[in-house]
């Protein structure tokens, strides 16, 4: 299922970027501001040739414990991803590898590798902006954040900034600017 609402359904109340912002809905609007950190990640990995991904986790209270962009191609690193540099970062921050109580944010719905890394990190759960339906491990392909057979399931919340998310994406594999 796409997330991302049709223009039927839209406010029409420009958003940031002066398209239209979707409908209210709380579960996904408490999570816009920790988003648009994590899009500022996004948006500064192109200049080093990275895909725009950007990731934050929250701690408990809600406080940035961690950021993170993609970096593969400035580290010469297959798996600095977003969310394992921001989950690494918070780990640091906190002290100890279990981020019980954390929230992963990221602008990209997480592969296979970094939602592994989010069910054993144990945050509390995964929210993502743009879908991937070619390596999406939290339900579009794949759902390996809620398999019933792994003893840690985070919750997942889906669609938060949907648009603004796939924009620096779309533009960066057409060439275009971040």
């Amino acid at each position: 299922m796409d997330p991302t609402p049709s223009p039927a359904v839209r406010t029409g109340h420009p958003g940031p970027d002066g398209r239209p912002e979707p409908p209210h809905n709380p579960v996904r609007d408490r999570w816009r501001p920790a988003m648009r950190l994590a899009l500022a990640e996004a948006v500064r990995a192109p200049e080093t040739g990275d895909v725009p991904v950007g990731a934050v986790v929250l701690g408990p209270d809600g406080a940035v414990l961690g950021r993170g962009r993609n970096e593969r191609e400035a580290a010469g690193d297959p798996t600095a991803h977003a969310e394992v540099l921001a989950l690494r970062e918070a780990a640091r921050a906190r002290g100890e590898w279990r981020l019980s109580g954390c929230t992963l944010v990221v602008t990209l719905e997480p592969c296979t590798m970094c939602a592994g890394a989010a069910v054993l990190s144990r945050v509390d759960r995964v929210v993502y902006g743009a879908p991937d339906a070619k390596a999406g491990a939290a339900g579009s392909l794949w759902d390996v954040v809620r398999d019933r057979r792994l003893n840690h399931r985070p919750e997942v919340i889906a669609g938060v900034l949907t648009e603004e998310c796939a924009a620096p994406l779309t533009r960066f594999f057409r060439g275009g600017e971040p």
